[in-house]
């Protein structure tokens, strides 16, 4: 009988849809695949999927495999970790594809950090969007906003507009205008209704 502190223990327990032993797997093998994912994936820029995320995901697919009963002849450390090394060397040579496409740039696209080349420039992709509207898109947008409110029937349906874009809920929009939760949705339907057509 395997020990309650075993990987074969895990395994089995892991099986039958224990967490716990699920969670045990994980922090015993996770370091190891997040290193082999890495070498796998070689100099491949991580912007979209790095080691980590190559690892999860195995993780991800051999949990989903053994709830589906997918592997019925895994039965020990050895087994588990020669399929763990398969799912990730797989996982990382697809992504390794996915990024060399040529739509994707065939490898050979560039980060944020060309733009830090510039000594006098902030880092990144800060230097070309501020991190605040410019006065002119600001103006615009507060133009746009009350064209649209302009466009409703009353104050009322502005008001409940206006409560619904700062976050309010319907419940406390009806609160705050002492009508029904009802009214507040039958008045947003009517809101959007006008602002679509």
């Amino acid at each position: 009988m395997a020990s309650q502190e075993s990987v074969s223990h895990w395994l089995d327990a892991a099986r039958a849809g224990s967490q716990p032993a699920a969670q045990r797997l994980w922090e015993r093998y996770y370091e190891q695949l997040v290193r082999l994912a890495r070498r796998k994936l070689g100099d491949l820029p991580r912007r979209a999927v790095d080691e980590e995320d190559v690892a999860l995901s195995a993780f991800d697919s051999f949990y989903r495999g053994i709830a589906q009963k997918r592997f019925p002849t895994l039965s020990d450390r050895d087994d588990l970790w020669r399929l763990l090394v398969v799912i990730t060397a797989r996982k990382a040579s697809d992504y390794r594809q996915f990024a060399q496409r040529q739509k994707r740039g065939g490898g050979r696209t560039v980060g944020e950090s060309v733009f830090a080349g510039n000594a006098d420039a902030a880092a990144g992709l800060a230097q070309v969007i501020g991190r605040e509207p410019t006065p002119a898109f600001a103006a615009q947008v507060v133009e746009e906003f009350q064209r649209l409110l302009d466009r409703l029937p009353d104050d009322a349906a502005r008001r409940l507009a206006e409560l619904k874009l700062e976050g309010y809920s319907n419940e406390e929009i009806a609160a705050r205008l002492a009508v029904t939760t009802r009214t507040v949705e039958r008045k947003l339907r009517l809101i959007r209704s006008v602002l679509e057509a």
